[in-house]
């Protein structure tokens, strides 16, 4: 159950160091390189896959309109920990509102945590960012409940299943998304003619699928 608190506004130290632009830019782009060479890589026996440490997220209330201020804080996630190595399943369980699906959102980096750490294999998802996190996202993915609210009515099954490759344009070439995409419906089970249909001319099985 999310609780709420009342946090006092530390004030933050103030760094009056400019670092030259060109400096930081080389030593993001070697270590973006690293980060990107380390996620696609196979990860190594016995060690796990996915490490959360202290993973805190609390979002903030705030009053007033025009002049908001922060009065407290509601606290999703408090210092959730665990490992899970290759192979394994894992299962969070609790009640509606006990931040389970901002626990997923967190490991996607969708949400940014308010403090704790996400290694996938080795790399902190926390810091990542441009090519590195998604590197990150193409190996890390949510499956939605609900296969009849999830899916667009009013696009097809290859418009939905294709639309990652405009994201990650690397994966699939224009030329040869349509074919990746009959691929995939085969690797499910789907017929890889059914491209061209709808959700709803599907079952809530296939849909999942």
């Amino acid at each position: 159950m999310a609780e709420s608190t009342n946090l006092a506004k530390d004030d933050e130290p103030k760094d009056d160091a400019t670092p030259n632009v060109s400096e930081v830019e080389t030593v993001d782009a070697a270590t973006e390189t690293e980060a990107v060479a380390a996620i696609e890589a196979p990860v190594e026996q016995g060690e796990p896959i996915l490490q959360v440490r202290n993973l805190v997220k609390h979002f903030p209330l705030t009053q007033g309109i025009l002049f908001k201020r922060q009065i407290g804080a509601v606290k999703a996630v408090d210092g959730i920990s665990f490992d899970l190595y290759q192979g394994e399943t894992l299962g969070i369980v609790g009640e509606s509102g006990c931040g389970k699906s901002t626990v997923a959102k967190l490991l996607m980096n969708l949400e940014r945590a308010t403090a704790g750490e996400i290694f996938y294999k080795g790399q902190d998802i926390t810091k990542l960012s441009g090519r590195a996190l998604r590197a990150v996202r193409r190996n890390i993915q949510m499956v939605f409940q609900d296969p009849y609210t999830s899916l667009n009515p009013r696009m097809t099954v290859g418009d939905i299943i294709g639309e990652p490759f405009d994201i990650h344009p690397e994966v699939a070439p224009k030329g040869d998304r349509r074919k990746r995409v009959q691929e995939l419906l085969d690797v499910v089970g789907l017929n890889p003619e059914y491209i061209n249909r709808y959700p709803h001319q599907f079952s809530g099985g296939q849909r999942q699928r």
